[in-house]
């Protein structure tokens, strides 16, 4: 190789340096993969090393946005962008976990604010903005193709266990579920696995909810929900004649014609709300009034349910006391 060649062609990495609008061009297909970010090190492979690097930063053509991570359209990430950069400039076996995970998972309708990320705590770690590191001993295993995450009935449970508040804990286990991310069966084997929970007690009856629907409502629980709000104790599992079949109500107070249908989180997916609107519709139609109350939303507020079904009941028992007119 002569002095001129040697003096334009750099050895990276096993691959010759790129140049211009070749360089330009990798980084943008190497980016597409990611949102629109790469590691330094896959430039590296592909010819692109530090020194070119710099160059087109100081271009204003690409963004250092970490350590490692280089944006190369925009310093503004979007969502995926800084996943991949969480994941890269976390430390050493960061995965994604919580609702991060569930999100690039393919989950929607919930959107954190942090991005939630876990590292082996032997790793050596690095603050990252909007990202908070969990550090177990022992990290969950990673799952599937792409960025590095959890498995989504683990993720399920870490989230609602980092989740702000009650309300949240109990969303974060029934979307994925809802969604189709997880089975009830796959998320309760991960609970079980839990072995220390803040929210133990919590999660215990929404895990229970979810799997088991209006079942993990024990009657008597229902009925001592009651006797608090100075109703007396309701029936259950009352026998209705309807018009295909007869159907079991959850809860009743037949001397006022009120009916409480309790519902789990089955009830949300495919043909459920069909076949619960025409039971509905049947009770009414035969001149029941139809309260209905999501289990999870009596775990969390039970007083406000609670109050309704009262404040219903004494409606009703008005209106059956009160004299006909002839």
């Amino acid at each position: 190789m002569s002095n001129e060649a040697a003096s334009t062609v750099h050895v990276v990495v096993g691959r010759p340096r790129v140049y211009g609008a070749d360089r330009r061009a990798i980084a943008r297909e190497l980016a597409a993969a990611h949102g629109g970010v790469v590691h330094r090190l896959a430039l590296a492979e592909h010819g692109i090393d530090r020194f070119a690097v710099r160059n087109e930063v100081a271009a204003g053509r690409w963004f250092k946005v970490g350590r490692h991570t280089v944006a190369i359209h925009s310093p503004e990430l979007n969502e995926t962008a800084r996943w991949w950069r969480a994941v890269w400039e976390s430390g050493s076996g960061a995965r994604l976990d919580g609702v991060s995970a569930l999100e690039a998972s393919g989950m929607t309708g919930y959107h954190a604010s942090v991005i939630d990320v876990t590292v082996p705590k032997s790793s050596h770690t690095h603050a990252v903005e909007r990202v908070r590191l969990h550090l177990p001993r022992v990290p969950a295993p990673v799952v599937g193709a792409g960025i590095r995450k959890v498995a989504p009935d683990i993720a399920t449970i870490h989230a609602a266990q980092w989740a702000a508040t009650d309300r949240q804990a109990a969303l974060v286990i029934c979307m994925p579920l809802q969604q189709r991310l997880t089975t009830p069966s796959r998320l309760q084997l991960a609970w079980h696995g839990v072995q220390r929970s803040a929210r133990r007690k919590l999660l215990d009856g929404v895990i229970g909810d979810v799997a088991d629907g209006a079942h993990s409502l024990g009657e008597l629980d229902f009925t001592r929900m009651a006797r608090r709000v100075g109703l007396p104790p309701p029936s259950h599992q009352s026998l209705r004649d309807g018009p295909d079949s007869r159907v079991y109500l959850d809860v009743s107070w037949d001397d006022v014609g009120l009916v409480v249908e309790i519902d789990g989180g089955h009830h949300a997916l495919a043909l459920n709300p069909i076949d619960d609107a025409l039971r509905q519709n049947d009770r009414v139609t035969a001149g029941e009034r139809v309260l209905r109350v999501p289990v999870i939303g009596l775990r969390l507020l039970p007083q406000k349910f609670m109050q309704q079904v009262r404040h219903t009941y004494d409606v009703l028992r008005a209106e059956a006391s009160r004299p006909r007119m002839r």
